[in-house]
């Protein structure tokens, strides 16, 4: 064989043994943010059935609650808030919004016991819990989502390709602050 001719298969190579763990790493990398963008697809749906179902609930037991209207109001501008968002972070902001004014909620119904036996209060925490839980777990998914999307990110030798390519972190959805302090139940 000719010199010329090694040469050119030892250059073949060696871009092969180059271009191949970059194009597998970009690939990876665009199946993860497929990944990321169908979770918060989902999180999205939740939401949006979140934000169409609350207010026909809420709207059934304000006679029943009358006492309450500043919690309603605090629904209603979470929700004109959620509508209005158009980042994922923006998004995860409302969200957490609503979360805390439907929190606030579900405290009114724990120191009102006579509305707890009104069917459509009733109907409402139920409809709210089945909600919440729909939520929660898309946002889990979400996360999940988000931290293998971003361990690719930042991995080599995805972080080189990342950078080269203009992948970025995701934002991950967190617990809106003094979430950890549960909310207080007074019977008195």
């Amino acid at each position: 064989m000719k010199k010329s001719v090694k040469i050119i298969i030892g250059v073949v190579i060696a871009l092969l043994i180059l271009v191949v763990p970059f194009v597998s790493s970009y690939n990876g990398l665009i199946q993860e943010e497929s990944n990321v963008d169908v979770a918060w697809s989902q999180v999205e749906s939740q939401l949006q059935r979140r934000n169409d179902l609350i207010p026909n609930l809420v709207n059934s037991v304000k006679g029943a609650m009358n006492q309450e209207q500043a919690v309603f109001g605090d629904i209603a501008d979470a929700r004109a808030q959620l509508g209005g968002a158009d980042t994922v972070e923006e998004k995860i902001d409302a969200n957490n919004e609503m979360s805390s004014a439907l929190s606030r909620l579900l405290v009114v119904v724990e120191n009102y016991p006579e509305l707890k036996s009104n069917e459509n209060v009733t109907a409402l925490m139920d409809e709210l819990a089945g909600t919440e839980n729909r939520v929660a777990v898309e946002r889990q998914r979400y996360n999940e989502a988000v931290q293998g999307y971003n361990n690719r990110v930042r991995r080599f030798p995805g972080s080189i390709i990342a950078s080269m390519t203009g992948f970025e972190k995701k934002p991950y959805f967190k617990a809106v602050e003094g979430a950890e302090t549960a909310p207080e139940v007074n019977f008195d």
